[in-house]
């Protein structure tokens, strides 16, 4: 019988000291899994590039945990991907488990009993497993088309038994996995942005066609001889702070904002002014298939509150720095 370990004195040092150890134990764990990375990667992504169905990620436990954030971050990254319990599988969910997909099975001993009947499963039905496990002639490595076997080193907890330095591994080892797999698909931020329309990531990554919809409503739009009263009533009706100044042939010959009118007032006969002598020439402008991440950035870089979208040397939106604060887009 092992004798008990004392308590950890309850001093800010001998915590910090302890905490602090907790993080090198995990860096050296790092360090060695970087150093023992080779070929077996190589194969795991080149199988699951030549299968053309889902990568199901199944593990018991804290291994289950880090499996479910791995199959996200694959399934975000442009590989299609599940989680699936392994003991949900021996009672039906083997049917998830077709012909065409790749098992990724993660057990830290590789003898996790649950993982079982999933694994005897690919075999018979020939469906290749890439194992991640820190031993690699358990069951789960011996039934492995691909092991990635991950160096074994201690664990910070002073039992050696809850899952930390292995946890970690395996987690750093699953986004290595999931990037590398990103990059030989040449997966781009704008696909990476169509799987993340919520949040205000996914928003900068989507373009400004996404943001104004399929049927956006139409800029307010004057001629260059629309007079002054005509230009103040096209801004207010609009409600965007601003209007656009067109030529006769509909293409943008400038911008006229709420700024440009109260200086206008400052003008002698102001009312006798025209939208071609109050306007702005040369407003910035951004197409639809810029991001909104680029029309923010053009925003706040230039201190304006609204950005013409333009499409064929023609305004077809107006964006005003009120609705993306509104919206999210901007805090």
């Amino acid at each position: 019988m092992t004798e008990p370990r004392p308590a950890l004195a309850a001093e800010p040092a001998a915590m910090i000291d302890r905490a602090r150890e907790v993080v090198r134990l995990n860096v050296a764990a790092l360090q060695a899994l970087e150093a023992g990375i080779g070929d077996d990667l190589v194969r795991a992504v080149e199988i699951i590039l030549s299968r053309p169905g889902y990568v199901v990620v199944t593990g018991m436990g804290k291994s289950g945990h880090i499996g479910g954030k791995i199959a996200a971050t694959l399934a975000s990254t442009g590989t299609n991907a599940f989680f699936v319990h392994p003991a949900e599988m021996s009672h039906g969910d083997l049917g998830m488990l077709r012909r065409d997909v790749t098992l990724l099975a993660i057990s830290n001993s590789g003898e996790s009993r649950e993982l079982r009947d999933p694994l005897i499963f690919c075999q018979r039905e020939g469906i290749p497993v890439i194992g991640l496990t820190q031993r690699p002639n358990s069951f789960l490595g011996r039934n492995s088309a691909v092991c990635l076997a991950m160096p074994q080193v201690a664990e910070a907890c002073p039992n050696n038994l809850a899952p930390t330095t292995s946890t970690l591994m395996t987690l750093a080892l699953g986004d290595a996995l999931a990037m590398v797999l990103m990059d030989r698909r040449g997966f781009t931020a704008e696909a990476f942005g169509l799987h993340h329309p919520g949040g205000k990531l996914g928003m900068s990554l989507q373009s400004v066609k996404d943001w104004m919809g399929d049927r956006p409503p139409a800029p307010a739009t004057v001629p260059t001889t629309a007079t002054f009263a005509e230009v103040v009533s096209a801004i207010t009706e609009g409600r965007k702070g601003a209007a656009a100044v067109v030529d006769a042939d509909g293409r943008l010959a400038g911008i006229v904002t709420d700024g440009d009118i109260r200086r206008a007032f400052a003008r002698e006969n102001a009312a006798g002014l025209t939208a071609a002598d109050i306007m702005s020439p040369r407003p910035k402008v951004i197409a639809p298939e810029a991001r909104m991440s680029d029309a923010i950035d053009l925003m706040t870089q230039n201190r304006i509150a609204t950005l013409l979208v333009i499409e064929e040397e023609r305004p077809v939106a107006i964006i005003h720095i009120a609705e993306l604060m509104q919206a999210g887009y901007v805090s």
